[in-house]
């Protein structure tokens, strides 16, 4: 009897430790740094993490905004874009990448000055872009379906043909492989960056548009964020096996795999950030939700600051803003 006792007390105890942690919030709302005069939707991030600069592309204002977190505001901006939406801050060089979808062109800046240096044309539809640390070199998502591999000048390398335009996309840091969002496809191209071929395929299963994506490397979990049905889908990343398919926030364009404290975070148009987290026995479910704002379906994570950045478009006399949340561990 009473070792029947204490196995209930043991249980209940660990009941309510779990019930504990489940009510601490993922997100602490930390701040928020105004951008006055921007207007319209505001797309991708990227970071000098040095100087603690972020560069928001704003799309709807045809302009890029350079944005200090320590300063809470504004330093600079570059106005006459064209739909400027993919963003890399190069450290490397100190330069600033981005990819206008008006004209298709890939524009070279100076990151600290913002002064141009260089515009290629890409065709149409430039979109994201990512920095390959293994090669020095950039891979573009444009047009009616390639990636890509330009190098720092701006001079294109090479490409691979998807057959569909190309949304997010993730590059393994300790091999070959890219993962690459096609939505119309309704799938994921596994494609090698050495050989510039496509490996596979991977379907995204009943959910469709499947837009943002996150990658685990040390977990091989592929994380997609679907609009139809709102879904966060997980897929093995070595097979394209379906994990699990959650229910998520709408609209979203942006998602974030945290490694340290194992976090999924979802920005979703309709004004709100889910949080899933992983069990011990590998199984992600919903941990939390913070309510945003309309439109906060773009921002950044940066795990070195413990920060979520969300991009806020403006709201009638409310300035676009981008709201700061630590990420509490």
């Amino acid at each position: 009897m009473k070792t029947s006792i204490l196995a209930t007390i043991a249980l209940s105890f660990s009941i309510a430790v779990a019930h504990a942690e489940s009510a601490v919030p993922a997100l602490k709302l930390a701040g928020s740094i105004p951008m006055p005069g921007v207007a319209g939707r505001i797309d991708h991030f990227s970071i000098d993490l040095q100087h603690q600069v972020v560069y928001v592309a704003t799309l709807g204002a045809n302009s890029l905004q350079m944005v200090s977190l320590r300063e809470k505001k504004v330093i600079g901006s570059i106005t006459g874009l064209e739909e400027p939406q993919g963003v890399v801050y190069v450290p490397e060089n100190g330069r600033l990448y981005v990819a206008n979808g008006g004209d298709g062109s890939l524009r070279i800046y100076d990151g600290a000055s913002l002064k141009p240096i260089k515009t290629v044309a890409f065709g149409d539809d430039a979109d994201n872009l990512r920095f390959d640390s293994a090669t020095k070199t950039l891979w573009l998502g444009y047009g009616s379906g390639a990636v890509a591999q330009v190098d720092l000048d701006g001079s294109k390398l090479g490409e691979v043909q998807l057959g569909e335009h190309p949304e997010a996309f993730s590059l393994e840091r300790n091999g070959t492989r890219m993962y690459v969002n096609v939505p119309r496809k309704r799938e994921v191209a596994v494609v090698d960056r050495k050989t510039m071929t496509v490996l596979a395929t991977y379907g995204t299963g009943s959910a469709s548009e499947n837009y943002p994506m996150a990658y685990d490397e040390d977990g091989q979990r592929l994380f997609l964020g679907c609009r139809t049905p709102a879904a966060l889908v997980v897929l093995d990343a070595k097979n394209g096996k379906s994990v699990s398919q959650l229910p998520t926030v709408a609209t979203t364009d942006d998602l974030f795999f945290d490694s340290a404290p194992q976090r999924v975070y979802v920005l979703g148009g309709g004004g709100a950030v889910a949080i899933y987290g992983k069990s011990e026995v590998g199984s992600y479910s919903q941990i939390g939700r913070v309510e945003t704002a309309p439109g906060g379906r773009t921002g950044l994570l940066v795990p070195e600051l413990h920060e979520l950045l969300v991009a806020i478009p403006q709201n009638g006399s409310a300035p676009a803003k981008i709201l700061i949340y630590q990420t509490i561990r």
